[in-house]
């Protein structure tokens, strides 16, 4: 079992600064315009895997959060959930046949909000893939849920279509929290919506949180943490509030005299640790819990945790097939994109028969060598040097030296230590496990100097 976190607030204050989440290395900072079709299918063609991991994105959301950066469309008019699924539907059609070799271990439905959808347009796109695709009785099919905007009966509609999965966005149970982001929601409702998912028989509840947000302290986030054990979820997101109001013109709405200072928001990060493990979950990594008889927590315990751009994941054999406006896929050794604004989107869709993809990058040797090193560690904590070194054919302090070089100054403050057999991140280097990351990273330069990430706590 992963060792519990150990809070050091000297290291806090010295590691603290920002970096990628590594969904993917490299991160898709590093794609580029003028991918095709043409890629998909040479993507496929050198494919090992024939097990897919579908996502599909639906980018519709009747009333705006402040706090989102998602690719998102607010609008209270319908009828244009039923344009996007027209184009939608020539996208899948297209793409689908294309992978009718291949099994769907996984479905996944985010946003935006994917439960904008009416549960006749839901049924619509459930039976398209399902036409198309090669699915299983044992697909795992997930949504994302936004609890203030549930229909009536929705979620036994989600139920019948096969969906086995839910995971609520409630982000803060304060009322005071809720009004500054705009996202005002009944925390009974919450508590009801819980309670019936389990009821109905979803094999896995799932809850996001963040803090960091206008108005939060460190006692009432507390109390809002609290509150969610209750209600006892499999698995619990607790993320970090990027506030990067030059990027997103809905953050300029959030008033930065109402931002939580760097010590309490630290300190609710530190309380939250606290809580979710004296409550039995375990921290899987970076914001991430799951109790410790959930299947992430007993893949991480085996060394068999995956990471993707849908976070960890047990399906790691999967490629990834993004449809719909901005989603991603992972085919192989390729990360392709799709048009990130909704009129691009359609204007693709129908001049090139049902492809919308626009940027990609194929990983190169040393990517394919350096994302399995990333991956280790950021799912397991270790890496075992003379199984990787023997898997990839080289020589590890020669074909690492920068990167241990890097490494040195974090061995010294005892985030890591690294012997002639493993390197293994320490309690103390579990929170840190960004930064280690990012010693293995040969992209990062060129990206630090034209991003801003998040910080890593």
């Amino acid at each position: 079992m992963i060792k519990l976190p150990q809070w050091d607030q000297t290291l806090i204050n010295k590691y603290n600064v920002s970096g990628p989440r590594y969904t993917s290395y490299p991160t898709a900072l590093s794609l580029s315009d003028g991918y095709q079709q043409q890629d998909l299918l040479s993507a496929i063609e050198s494919s090992n895997s024939r097990s897919l991991s579908l996502y599909i994105h639906i980018p519709f959301c009747s009333q705006l959060c402040y706090y989102c950066g998602c690719n998102k469309i607010i609008t209270r008019h319908q009828s244009k959930a039923d344009i996007y699924l027209d184009f939608l539907a020539k996208e899948i059609i297209a793409q689908a046949h294309l992978f009718k070799n291949y099994t769907v271990e996984q479905l996944h439905l985010g946003g935006g909000t994917p439960t904008f959808l009416t549960a006749k347009q839901m049924t619509r796109l459930i039976k398209l893939l399902e036409q198309h695709f090669n699915f299983t009785r044992t697909t795992e099919r997930g949504i994302e849920i936004d609890p203030r905007s549930l229909a009536d009966n929705m979620l036994v509609d989600l139920r019948m279509l096969g969906f086995n999965r839910v995971s609520f966005g409630i982000q803060d149970f304060n009322d005071d929290v809720q009004l500054a982001v705009n996202r005002p929601q009944n925390a009974d409702t919450v508590k009801q919506l819980i309670t019936q998912a389990r009821e109905l028989g979803f094999q896995s509840i799932n809850a996001d949180m963040i803090y960091g947000l206008p108005l939060q302290t460190p006692q009432s986030f507390k109390q809002t943490i609290k509150q969610l054990i209750e209600l006892s979820p499999d698995r619990v997101s607790v993320f970090n509030y990027a506030h990067l109001p030059e990027r997103f013109a809905a953050q300029r709405k959030i008033k930065d005299v109402d931002l939580p200072s760097a010590h309490n928001k630290l300190t609710m990060f530190k309380n939250t640790l606290e809580q979710m493990t004296q409550a039995g979950y375990q921290f899987i990594g970076m914001d991430h819990f799951a109790k410790i008889d959930n299947e992430l927590a007993v893949a991480q315990n085996k060394g068999k945790l995956h990471r993707n751009f849908q976070g960890y994941t047990t399906h790691g054999n999967c490629d990834l097939l993004g449809l719909g406006v901005s989603s991603i896929s992972q085919i192989g050794t390729a990360v392709l994109q799709n048009q990130k604004e909704l009129k691009h989107y359609y204007h693709s869709v129908e001049i090139q028969n049902g492809c919308a993809l626009n940027k990609g990058m194929h990983l190169t040797h040393d990517d394919v060598i350096r994302a399995d090193a990333i991956k280790q560690l950021i799912c397991q904590f270790e890496l075992d040097i003379q199984a990787f070194s023997e898997k990839h054919t080289l020589v590890f302090n020669d074909y690492f030296k920068d990167a241990l070089i890097a490494l040195a100054p974090l061995i010294k403050d005892e985030l890591l230590t690294i012997t002639e057999h493993k390197i293994s991140v320490t309690p103390r280097g579990n929170l840190f496990i960004r930064i280690i990351c990012m010693c293995f990273d040969a992209h990062l330069q060129k990206q630090i100097n034209t991003t801003r990430f998040s910080r890593v706590i």
